[in-house]
């Protein structure tokens, strides 16, 4: 994952939890904006919370990155 599209999610963290909490209704709004958008923070919520390994949860991570690069 490219360093500026990291910094796109950071910088607009915020807005964006809401949509992370439709899409891992497991997690609290709290925890979210707690992990600042940080792809290995968030990787690791999901990775407990849900019970998947590294690579699972990464790849969920990155793939809602992806698609919320510009929302």
């Amino acid at each position: 994952m490219s360093r500026q599209l990291t910094d796109i999610i950071k910088g607009k963290w915020r807005q964006l939890a809401g949509s992370a909490m439709i899409n891992w209704d497991e997690l609290t709004l709290n925890e979210l904006i707690k992990s600042e958008g940080d792809k290995d923070k968030l990787t690791h919520l999901v990775e407990v919370r849900y019970g998947m390994t590294h690579e699972e949860a990464e790849k969920q991570v990155l793939s809602f990155f992806e698609r919320n690069r510009t929302s």
